[in-house]
């Protein structure tokens, strides 16, 4: 029997983990999941903001929302989150990879200093939230793992960004793969690729110009990344793994 649609968008009961949660899109995913229900973890570096936003998530929407300072990068603090959840959750229902750092440099300037903190930030730390989570995954019957990966994991929007644009062609791939791998699992794996979103990480870029090069001549918002979290994290799309959903104000069209 099909479910209503309330039905399909409740999370509660749900335990819900975003890296880089304490600000930007992440923080738009982490509003929404408490909306819908769902107890929730941020992780983020940013322990001032991410305990402040934890606090403030739970009193507006009463569900439970823990903090727990995480640097993706780093295998021991990857492990001491998903053991961290379990204790107070029990399980992990949804993972969602969405830390990531985007440094502007030109690969002829970039030192490999640079170019492996990117890589170890923003596919490192995802392929190992993604593996530590599955194996809680796994043991409980299933989950669902959410990737944010960027339009430019599909095709380059502006020089300065090589690192970044291997990092998250890494992303989308990996994303694939680990679907193939899980889906017997009972697992599905999906990625988000946002193209211009209006964050603190973006501040640096003035709107009113980058909107300019964007068909519907705006910048996205984080809560309209966050729905679309939100439609993968839920039944409404069953029948999807190993996909990618393109959210970029129609750039990709030109």
């Amino acid at each position: 029997m099909n479910k209503k649609i309330e039905e399909i968008f409740d999370f509660k009961s749900k335990s819900v983990i975003v890296t880089g949660g304490s600000l930007g899109i992440g923080y738009g995913i982490v509003r929404r999941f408490a909306e819908a229900g769902a107890d929730v973890v941020i992780a983020d570096i940013n322990e001032k903001a991410g305990n402040q936003k934890a606090s403030l998530v739970s009193k507006e929407f009463g569900v439970k929302v823990i903090f727990v300072k995480t640097d993706v990068s780093l295998e021991e603090d990857v492990k001491n989150l998903i053991n961290e959840t379990e204790k107070n959750f029990g399980k992990i229902d949804i993972m969602i990879n969405n830390a990531g750092i985007f440094p502007f440099a030109n690969a002829m300037d970039m030192s490999v200093e640079e170019w492996d903190k990117v890589q170890m930030v923003n596919l490192r730390g995802v392929f190992m939230c993604s593996r530590e989570a599955a194996k809680i995954m796994i043991k409980n019957g299933g989950g669902n793992i959410i990737n944010i990966a960027s339009i430019d994991a599909l095709h380059p929007s502006m020089v300065g960004l090589a690192a970044y644009d291997a990092s998250k062609h890494g992303v989308w791939g990996f994303t694939k793969n680990l679907a193939l791998e899980l889906v017997d699992k009972g697992i599905r794996v999906n990625a988000i690729a946002p193209g211009g979103v209006q964050t603190e990480g973006t501040s640096q870029v003035d709107p009113s110009d980058f909107a300019k090069s964007i068909p519907m001549k705006r910048m996205g918002e984080p809560d309209e990344m966050a729905t679309i979290a939100l439609f993968l994290a839920s039944e409404a799309s069953s029948y999807m793994t190993g996909s990618i959903i393109v959210a970029d104000g129609g750039v990709l069209l030109k």
